[in-house]
């Protein structure tokens, strides 16, 4: 009877020691909304070379006002030469930010000349106009919070500021994007697939780098190059830089090298692999006509339609 009330008793205070573990858990979380941390709705903003040192460029991020609200928002900024050598750090802005509402975005506009205050690169001033900046080149902004009770955090999100041409950015897929395995229309992929957003940088003058997705398709090995030439012609080459393209670890298929491959996207009504500029509000669109061949299997075709995404 001892060794029951003992085994007993024993089982009691092992559960008393895990309930007061959830207890500590759920007070740690009962009150997640700490503040000063913020949402970067603008992870990337394509700087255009040619568009003057007092146009603006602007960043959204979105403030969550909790139990402890942010009151200020300090922006600090470096830049990186596209040979890697990278500035000091140096203060851009501080911006207000009020009580309410709850949730709230935030703009941050900046110009070429609040870019280059401040900042030396190699022991030099950033050129004084931008058309001595090369294709590459990048600016990351900071985000330092100050909050109503007096702590300091910095935002593990940044916005990275890209050097580039005017084809660089935000975009998202239109729904007349289209996708074909083995000749036969997927539309299941395209709930996950329609306006969603895609990400594409600046190499050079013509060569476009599309991040992490070979149309529906999302993985760090699909990112691959692009090019548009000075007549607007989209190009997604089997070979860049000596290098077959890979994407879902494939061979690139294309309506110029392997049209018999691809026929069915090539073959879409309307636009095909040409750039649609939009000089009014800056809504250019992207036509894409590519895919990829599957070893053993057959191709995997894709008509992909992009609407740059503007602020």
């Amino acid at each position: 009877m001892k060794k029951f009330n003992l085994y007993f008793l024993s089982l009691i205070a092992l559960f008393g020691l895990f309930s007061c573990e959830d207890d500590n858990n759920d007070e740690l979380t009962g009150d997640a909304a700490v503040g000063g941390l913020l949402n970067v709705k603008s992870g990337l903003v394509a700087y255009v070379v040619g568009n003057g040192n007092t146009f603006n460029y602007n960043a959204t991020v979105n403030a969550f006002q909790g139990a402890v609200k942010t009151t200020k928002i300090d922006v600090y900024k470096t830049f990186t030469s596209v040979d890697g050598d990278t500035s000091n750090e140096a203060f851009l802005k501080s911006i207000d930010v009020p009580s309410t509402p709850q949730s709230q975005d935030i703009n941050i506009a900046v110009n070429y000349n609040e870019l280059i205050s401040g900042l030396t690169l190699n022991g030099n001033p950033l050129p004084a106009s931008d058309s001595g900046l090369n294709i590459g080149d990048y600016w990351i902004l900071k985000y330092v919070c100050t909050t109503s009770d007096g702590t300091v955090h910095s935002n593990a999100s940044t916005t990275k500021i890209s050097v580039g041409t005017r084809f660089a950015g935000t975009y998202r897929v239109v729904s007349t994007s289209q996708y074909w395995r083995l000749g036969v229309e997927t539309t299941s992929t395209y709930a996950g697939w329609h306006n969603t957003l895609r990400t594409i940088e600046s190499v050079n003058a013509t060569t476009y780098r599309l991040l992490d997705y070979a149309g529906p398709f999302v993985a760090t090995t699909n990112t691959h190059y692009f090019t548009i030439d000075a007549s607007d012609v989209v190009r997604t080459p089997i070979i860049y830089n000596g290098t077959a393209q890979l994407l879902n670890g494939f061979g690139v298929i294309n309506c110029e090298d392997t049209p018999l491959d691809i026929a069915i996207a090539c073959g879409v009504a309307g636009l095909q692999n040409t750039v649609v500029r939009d000089d009014v509000d800056g809504k250019d669109r992207i036509y894409r006509t590519y895919g990829y061949y599957t070893t053993g299997s057959g191709p995997r075709e894709i008509y992909e339609v992009l609407e740059k995404v503007v602020d």
